[in-house]
């Protein structure tokens, strides 16, 4: 798992069980306001067997990640 701050929000990898296996995803939480999280699949085309492996992939994509807006919606830098 992997951590990125940004202005008004926080960003934390993770991995969302599904019927045919792992996704990678990004959750976004606001700073101030605290609340649940809100999950942004990453790599949706992308199914993974295990946790660990879709983890691993969501953290090379938050190392891509510039920021998140005042919505909570991600921003990727361009390749």
């Amino acid at each position: 798992m992997a951590r990125k701050e940004f202005q008004h929000h926080e960003a934390v990898s993770a991995a969302v069980p599904g019927d045919d296996g792992y996704s990678a995803a990004i959750a976004v939480k606001a700073r101030v306001m605290g609340g649940a999280p809100t999950f942004h699949r990453v790599l949706a085309e992308q199914k993974f067997p295990t946790a660990l492996a879709a983890d691993d992939a969501a953290v090379k994509e938050l190392e891509r990640l510039a920021d998140v807006t005042q919505e909570g919606e991600l921003v990727f830098a361009q390749d």
